[in-house]
């Protein structure tokens, strides 16, 4: 599988640690974040894993903020984007499972490094239910 992952400021640390722990399962990642802990806009780094995922460039998107929600917010501007803010593994899986999510968006200043791996985890081994749900994913674009 091939991911994107975009981060801020505060996902650096983060980010990195994810971008090892993926490869280390044998999958690829295109990195779209910053490396620098000074403050940076958190758009500037989403918008392009946005953009890989909703193109169907990458299987699958991580974004890393201070809250998770400015990155969520901003990834679902883009078409064919469900980006989930999850700070469980086991809202991770629901997220998968239920809402059929390509982005996961990770909380850094709520969330430890290791809760975050666990979370990415689920995120990989996870798979979409379809049924029921598939009738709820196909109402959630407004156009």
């Amino acid at each position: 599988m091939t991911f994107s992952i975009g981060n801020d400021h505060a996902g650096v640390e983060y980010k990195n640690a994810i971008i090892d722990f993926i490869q280390s399962k044998g999958h690829n990642v295109l990195n779209h974040g910053t490396d620098a802990p000074e403050s940076v806009d958190y758009p500037d780094f989403i918008h392009p894993v946005a953009e890989d995922v909703s193109e169907g460039k990458v299987d699958l998107g991580i974004i890393i903020c201070g809250s998770g929600n400015g990155a969520a917010m901003t990834a679902n501007k883009h078409q064919k984007v469900r980006a989930a803010l999850c700070w469980t593994k086991e809202i991770v899986a629901l997220a998968r499972e239920h809402n059929n999510a390509n982005i996961l968006s990770l909380p850094a200043r709520f969330i430890s490094i290791s809760q975050a791996l666990a979370m990415v985890e689920t995120y990989i081994s996870s798979d979409f239910e379809g049924g029921r749900h598939q009738r709820r994913i196909d109402k959630m674009p407004c156009s």
